[in-house]
């Protein structure tokens, strides 16, 4: 009898220990968190260099952890398909430019209102501080998580009829835009014909005519070989855009505490790698654009915030007058 009952404690002994190894087996799967990454841009932008950089730096500090796979243009989608995606957890990350939140939460508008910043300092800081942690906060209960702020930059007009220098030499010019409201407003206040397009269709339509225009910062006018299908670059300046690194919440709950924590500041640091590369590559980009036959002028800016003023007015109600209030004190 005793022999019996030893071979059985024996044997809920191994089962216990099975059962153990195989619940440790399950914990460490479960800390294993992989996040895909997708933007539109073409993989020699800024986005992409600093993103597989991420990548890796997240990969070597979590040991394995958290592992980051990047995706470029639009390979995941458009950036609308990536926030949903990240919405309900099918993508898990996303490297998007910041006027595309409108849908989810109308007031990342703020961001790129014309004109809104005198410059990219003035912007950073907004986003750096509290402007950046108020929207991070109005996005979180919408399911995505802001890691961190990287730049878009400051837009610029190209097109194949004209060089603009004021805002009436936009009238009747068929311009693509992103489809966000602020966008559409600011352009039909300039007298343009603006429609949205999804960015990977872009390149083919000003190809086929379909579009005489676009507007778009300098990197990407390069990165996307607009220089191939526009003549002239008005040097409008008539928005600055950030680009949000984000995660779907639904992933960022598998990722744990310790974690969390290497994966921001890691967003962070190649964050402010990313804006550098756009600060370092401006002139160059300006000299590289005009050898493949681009031509530049200068705008009457004057006249640009003068006539989209309207756009403000109209857009106050939608920011309300703390959000305002928190943008103005770093304006000032």
């Amino acid at each position: 009898m005793k022999l019996g009952i030893s071979k059985i404690s024996r044997g809920l002994a191994a089962t216990m220990i099975a059962g153990i190894v195989g619940l440790s087996a399950h914990s460490a799967a479960l800390a294993e968190t992989t996040i895909r990454i997708g933007h539109v841009l073409a993989d020699t932008h800024s986005w992409h260099k600093a993103s597989t950089d991420f990548a890796k730096d997240v990969a070597e500090k979590t040991e394995g952890r958290v592992k980051i796979e990047v995706f470029p243009s639009g390979q995941l989608g458009t950036e609308k398909d990536v926030i949903e995606g990240m919405q309900i957890g099918t993508i898990q990350g996303g490297l998007v430019g910041s006027g595309s939140f409108q849908f989810v939460e109308p007031k990342f508008g703020i961001i790129e209102m014309p004109y809104a910043w005198t410059s990219r300092e003035q912007a950073f800081a907004a986003l750096d501080g509290k402007l950046g942690t108020t929207l991070a906060d109005l996005l979180r209960p919408k399911g995505i998580e802001v890691l961190a702020w990287w730049e878009n930059g400051f837009r610029h007009i190209t097109n194949n009829k004209h060089p603009i220098v004021k805002p009436d030499d936009l009238a009747g010019i068929k311009i693509r835009v992103t489809p966000d409201k602020v966008r559409l407003a600011t352009f039909e206040r300039l007298g343009a014909q603006p429609a949205p397009l999804a960015f990977g269709e872009l390149y083919s339509a000003l190809q086929q005519g379909v579009f005489d225009a676009q507007e778009n910062p300098l990197s990407i006018i390069d990165a996307s070989s607009f220089y191939e299908v526009q003549k002239y670059v008005s040097m409008t300046g008539h928005i600055w855009g950030a680009a949000c690194l984000t995660v779907s919440s639904m992933t960022w709950a598998q990722v744990s505490p310790e974690d969390q924590a290497i994966v921001k500041e890691a967003a962070v640091k190649w964050g402010n790698a990313q804006r550098q590369m756009v600060a370092d590559n401006e002139v160059a980009l300006i000299e590289k654009l005009k050898s493949k036959g681009m031509e530049f002028n200068e705008v009457d800016k004057a006249a640009f915030v003068e006539a989209l003023k309207p756009v403000w007015d109209s857009e106050k109600g939608v920011f309300g007058p703390e959000l305002l209030g928190v943008m103005d004190s770093y304006r000032k």
